[in-house]
């Protein structure tokens, strides 16, 4: 069963050999921190990393994100594409969003046992939420860590340049996510959310067929845009809560959102 979910973006700068001595947005480091800690609370018998790639995947539980695959320089002097010799091979890199989030696991102190899953960022609803809801098939106690960035096209400077669909679509995925409204996470425009560069449409809609049946309750820990990219940490838990506590992330609360 689906214990809970965290969602966090996907970026580099959340890795420090990446970004230098210097932390770039501090505040979004902090709210994956804190989201990640909170997923451990209940002490799930094991993490699946859900993240975009080019082609669906499962990777070795064990792999670590390699730097030199995103940022060739005189540190890091060997440059392979990312996700270059496929699933399950301890030599290839994993995907930059399974290895933010298997260094997010190492950093809350994370043992125990994970699964690192990679979805292709062409898979369409259907195939999604098929994949989540064989996750949230799975015997034991299951909590989710989704990775993912929202719409890359909010101001000029951003990577794809503006383009004025994108703060509606980022709107209506965190007010989904804020009512735990997954259906409407599985409505996601698969082409809408290409051309805007929005990674994390394939892995939410694992999330929702995940949880779909679970009527979660959530929390928004931060939401932003800086360098004119969307992203939103956030964490999701059965209304129920695990074991039938009646315990939810979604009560109001001091600093729960970060603009």
């Amino acid at each position: 069963m689906i214990t809970a979910a965290a969602l966090c973006p996907s970026p580099p700068l959340l890795h420090p050999t990446l970004t230098g001595r210097e932390a770039v947005v501090p505040e979004l480091r902090a709210a994956c921190a804190r989201a990640v800690s909170w997923l451990l609370r209940d002490d799930p018998g094991e993490i699946a990393v859900v993240g975009p790639a080019v082609a669906t995947g499962e990777w070795d539980a064990a792999g670590r994100l390699d730097p030199a695959a995103f940022a060739p320089g005189p540190d890091h002097p060997a440059a392979f594409a990312p996700g270059v010799g496929g699933p399950r091979t301890r030599s290839a890199p994993l995907p930059l969003s399974l290895g933010l989030g298997a260094l997010l696991l190492d950093r809350a102190g994370y043992r125990g046992r994970r699964r690192l899953l990679a979805v292709g960022q062409d898979e369409p609803a259907s195939t999604c939420a098929g994949l989540g809801a064989r996750l949230g098939e799975r015997p034991g106690r299951i909590a989710l860590l989704v990775m993912g960035d929202g719409s890359a096209r909010r101001s000029l400077k951003a990577p794809g340049y503006l383009d004025p669909r994108a703060a509606g679509f980022d709107a209506e995925v965190e007010r989904a996510v804020r009512a735990g409204d997954l259906d409407s996470l599985l409505r996601l425009d698969q082409d809408l959310a290409r051309e805007l560069m929005a990674t994390g449409r394939a892995p939410w809609q694992v999330l929702a067929g995940a949880m779909r049946e679970l009527a979660p309750v959530a929390e928004v820990r931060y939401r932003g845009d800086p360098f004119g990219v969307a992203y939103l940490v956030a964490c999701l838990q059965p209304r129920a809560g695990p074991a039938g506590t009646g315990a939810g992330p979604g009560r109001p609360g001091p600093g729960s959102v970060v603009e």
